[in-house]
């Protein structure tokens, strides 16, 4: 009995060391997730695959799986899916299957393979950096910011989408401001890809836009774009300054001329009061 239980379990260890030396097991991939940005939408895991390959299966949730052909068995750990998902409504999930290298056979049946989180192009994708650009009105008390619509990495009609052709009126901005070197903020909303803000006259404003769609149940707010300021009007003195520091000044200033006048009366004064015939010229 003792010895047929030895016989089998070196059995056991030689058929299970041959299905690791001929590439049957493989490692699962790990931290499969998506990435997408403007549209542009990668699935992606780890780790490196050294004697074995990957292969990516996505599908609508509930219909059947499909393939990119560029990842199929590669030794890459990402997987462009941007052209796949053309239904940017609907919601999506993705397998990575762990198989053998291009070219070699396995005698599994069935390869081990990680399933991603859902996502959902349209609730789902970070909007990108808008820009802008800053017109000061004539009279320096308005600011007008022509905002231009990120582009998208969807090819449609000869041309790249931008998010305006993709959200439509679902696509707001949000403007934040302030004057120049102060830690004050406000917030704007606007509709459309220009915004009229009432500011101080001659004062420099700076601001940062970002995508806003308050449809979204999560990621409603891009990217903040790069901070810009509009340029400082010279404006007289007391404005730039204000009443306080000129008023400093002023009190600086005839302390200083008291100074000067009261200083030499009183030395001079000791100097007559020394002398007892002595002429009073300290005036």
């Amino acid at each position: 009995m003792l010895e047929t239980r030895i016989y089998a379990a070196l059995c056991f260890s030689f058929f299970f060391l041959i299905g690791e030396v001929s590439g049957t097991t493989y490692p699962l991939a790990q931290d499969v997730k998506w990435s997408s940005i403007d549209f542009k939408t990668l699935l992606m895991w780890g780790p490196e695959p050294t004697n074995y390959s990957y292969t990516v299966e996505f599908s609508v949730v509930g219909k059947d799986r499909e393939r990119n052909p560029h990842c199929i068995r590669t030794m890459s750990t990402e997987c462009d899916l941007t052209s796949m998902l053309t239904k940017l409504n609907e919601t999506y999930t993705a397998v990575v299957s762990s198989e053998p290298l291009p070219r070699e056979t396995s005698d599994l049946s069935e390869f081990p393979f990680t399933r991603s989180e859902k996502f959902c192009p349209y609730e789902d994708t970070n909007i990108g950096k808008p820009e802008f650009k800053i017109e000061v009105s004539k009279d320096k008390r308005k600011i007008t910011l022509y905002i231009k619509d990120p582009l998208s990495a969807l090819y449609k009609d000869g041309r790249f989408l931008n998010m305006r052709d993709i959200f439509m009126g679902d696509l707001k901005y949000r403007v934040s401001y302030g004057k120049a070197q102060t830690s004050g903020k406000r917030t704007q909303d606007t509709d459309s890809n220009e915004i009229e803000l009432d500011v101080d006259k001659g004062a420099s404003y700076c601001f940062n836009v970002q995508a806003y769609i308050p449809s979204r149940l999560r990621r409603q707010l891009g990217e903040s774009s790069q901070s810009q300021c509009s340029p400082a009007e010279d404006r007289p003195f007391y404005e730039e300054y204000g009443i306080g520091v000129i008023a400093g000044v002023i009190l600086v200033v005839i302390t200083a001329l008291i100074s000067a006048i009261v200083i030499p009366v009183v030395l001079c004064k000791r100097r007559h009061n020394t002398r007892n015939n002595g002429k009073d010229d300290c005036l």
